[in-house]
């Protein structure tokens, strides 16, 4: 038995996938250890959306490495999809794996294996510096995975789109992951009710970018794949071929929340916001991407819409829904950006009122359009600005979670936690805020984990934890 250690970057779709590896190595006798233990494969899912994301990457295949000169050492997804010549440089990396074969990991080991064993444990052939590839090239059909289950007991996430059309100026991902492609609908249905039936209570429905889903089934229909804000975008919109898949994900019996990725602010409409409010296993956490509050900076970042429409999306959602949580991402320090944008931006962020804001610095990635891009901001000033929404972040999170003292919540319980010398058991409520009670405060119970438990806030048990009492 072969003993393999995994370690993911990224996004939630990386967390997906790597859980699928996971699962289909443990499936075929691999016994996984943890990554700082000593293996004899390693695996590194790897991020390229930041500058940071690339460092990291190589960082952890070379721990990888270094923990066990002998082990195999695999680079999988993002960061050999778009730095491809760089990865296979590395003296670290013994495997490259395209993103569209992730799903074959098991059987690209077990060939690559065998190949150098039959080679006298030397480089294998078909090899780039040393380097045994194995297709990352982009690929046109969706990649279908299958999960049953996940490190988490509660909560899994179900990927159900891949790629991206928007080429946004500063942003590496369509590069990485190629254009859209949709899963079908029976297939993410049959993956929830099989995770049901193994207990998962909540699914978390996301893709590379959610919003796209069953675009490339419209523009296949005109023989081309069609950019944002073309006539297939809205006729996929205007099919709602996302709702339709909620609403089909709604009638699964045993399944008690679903949740929603980040959403692209135009997909959202009052049709579409109601549709949500018919559903009662819907949970009212909205991440709405923003980037800027400045439509100047919006325009060089070739997003599609303006900070007008984006108000207006969340005034809907507010309207729909009773205190709906909405969080963003925001990008401080783009090229061009000015004191005077920033400004804007700062302003612009006070007036919508987020639950919680992400907030980045801007990375500059080459092979973007925004790298090439003048009036770069320096990194002082970007620390700066990033430090200035940092602290409104935290104000304007603590307000929102204010709200919810004195009212009666509903907590999906996940873990036990101590916390100042005493164990707590932690969950989430359907908004997403960190809820939490005294492993003692219902009596004789003794293991509260993947249940729902309702309580009454009575106030916070640390800044971003509330505290529940009369749990029932």
């Amino acid at each position: 038995m072969k003993s393999v250690a995994l370690h993911n970057l990224g996004c939630k779709v990386n967390a997906y996938e790597i859980e699928v590896m996971q699962q289909n190595l443990q499936q075929c006798g691999y016994q996984v250890v943890p990554f700082d233990a000593k293996a004899d494969i390693y695996i590194v899912n790897t991020c390229t959306v930041t500058n940071m994301a690339d460092r990291k990457s190589r960082q952890m295949l070379h721990r990888a490495k270094k923990q066990n000169p002998d082990a195999v050492v695999v680079a999988v997804g993002c960061y050999v999809q778009a730095g491809a010549e760089e990865a296979l440089r590395d003296a670290s990396v013994d495997l490259a794996i395209g993103n569209n074969r992730k799903k074959d990991i098991v059987k690209i080991l077990e060939a690559y294996l065998k190949e150098k064993e039959e080679n006298d444990f030397q480089p294998v052939n078909k090899t780039v510096n040393g380097i045994s590839v194995v297709d990352i090239a982009k690929e046109e059909e969706y990649e279908d995975m299958t999960l049953s289950r996940t490190v988490e007991h509660t909560r899994a996430y179900i990927k159900i789109q891949d790629g991206c059309n928007q080429f946004c100026s500063y942003c590496i991902i369509p590069f990485a992951r190629g254009r859209v492609r949709s899963r079908r609908q029976e297939s993410v249905l049959e993956e929830i009710r099989g995770l049901v039936k193994n207990g998962y209570r909540e699914v978390v429905v996301t893709g590379i970018h959610l919003s796209s889903y069953g675009l490339d089934w419209v523009s296949k229909q005109d023989g081309d794949y069609l950019e944002a804000g073309s006539d297939a975008r809205k006729a996929a919109f205007q099919k709602g071929y996302l709702i339709s898949l909620l609403e089909e994900i709604q009638k699964i019996e045993g399944l008690e929340r679903i949740r929603l990725g980040s959403l692209e602010p135009r997909i959202i409409t009052e049709e579409f916001a109601r549709r949500l409010k018919k559903m009662d296993k819907f949970c009212p956490h909205f991440h709405l991407s923003l980037q800027s509050g400045c439509d100047e900076t919006l325009k060089r970042m070739n997003r599609h819409y303006s900070t007008e429409e984006y108000y207006e999306k969340v005034q809907i959602l507010r309207s729909v829904f009773e205190n709906p949580a909405i969080t963003t991402d925001v990008i401080v320090g783009f090229p061009g950006e000015t004191e005077e944008e920033f400004a804007r931006t700062r302003e612009y962020l006070k007036q919508i009122q987020f639950f919680e804001m992400h907030i980045f610095k801007y990375s500059r990635r080459q092979g973007t359009v925004a790298a090439q891009m003048k009036d770069q901001v320096s990194e002082t000033e970007k620390t700066k600005r990033s430090n200035v929404l940092i602290q409104m972040e935290q104000e304007d999170s603590m307000a929102y979670r204010e709200k919810f003292i004195g009212n009666s919540l509903t907590v999906l319980v996940e873990e036990v936690k101590e916390i100042d010398g005493r164990s707590y058991w932690l969950g989430h409520t359907e908004r997403y805020v960190k809820a939490a009670f005294p492993l003692d405060a219902a009596g004789e119970e003794k293991d509260f984990r993947n249940r729902m438990v309702t309580g009454t806030a009575e106030g916070f048990l640390t800044d971003e934890i509330l505290l529940l009492q009369e749990i029932r």
